[in-house]
């Protein structure tokens, strides 16, 4: 039995932008009009992509090259193509991802300023052809955000970096927005009712598409 090509869809955004919050509402939605769908996150997705993931939002490396960090979420993310995305789209399944490549533009691209064209050739290395069908964008003030982070407890090894920092990666997200016309930005400073309706007419848009 042949199967239609499954969704891609990735959930972008900076910190405190309701990414988690709004996958399981779409899972939810989705799941209601009959459609198999997986999540997945990265840096992470499989075993070694979580082990990874470990390595890069803990402590234990706190000076790590910007190099390094990349090169480890690249590994983690061929992992991640090969053992659960390809796989899943392939028998018609939609894979719903918590970040994918557009963050390694946004965070160590703007946000540690590596040459974006070094993070293109990786991308183009360890994706081939593979990019979302439709990529959300979860948008919202900087101070907002880290007040929302602020009031999870524990931060990780980005949460702690400074507003600089998370003001280069929100301007390269909405760079990126404008650049590709796979990109939905939703306003993540609406109170969640808002938000979540916006996201159920992109969704709807996408099954009708």
């Amino acid at each position: 039995m042949s199967h239609t090509r499954g969704q891609f869809i990735t959930f972008e955004g900076g910190e405190g932008g309701g990414k988690s919050t709004n996958i399981r509402f779409a899972v939810e939605w989705l799941k209601a009009q009959g459609i198999d769908v997986v999540v997945t996150r990265e840096p992470g997705g499989t075993p070694l992509g979580e082990s990874l993931r470990e390595l890069l939002l803990g402590f234990r490396h706190q000076q790590m090259h910007s190099d390094t960090e990349l090169l480890l979420i690249f590994a983690a993310r061929a992992e991640h193509i090969r053992q659960v995305i390809e796989p899943a789209l392939q028998a018609g399944q939609w894979v719903l991802c918590d970040r994918f490549t557009d963050a390694s533009f946004a965070y160590q691209g703007g946000g540690r300023g590596i040459d974006s064209t070094r993070i293109a050739q990786l991308e183009s290395w360890v994706q081939g052809e593979l990019q979302p069908n439709l990529t959300l964008l979860f948008d919202l003030p900087i101070d907002l955000g880290m007040e929302r982070v602020g009031k999870r407890g524990d931060k990780d090894r980005f949460e702690v970096e400074k507003r600089a920092f998370f003001e280069r990666v929100r301007a390269c997200y909405q760079q990126r927005a404008e650049d590709f016309s796979r990109y939905r930005i939703l306003d993540a400073s609406l109170p969640l009712s808002k938000v979540q309706a916006n996201l159920q007419q992109i969704l709807t848009e996408c099954v009708a598409s």
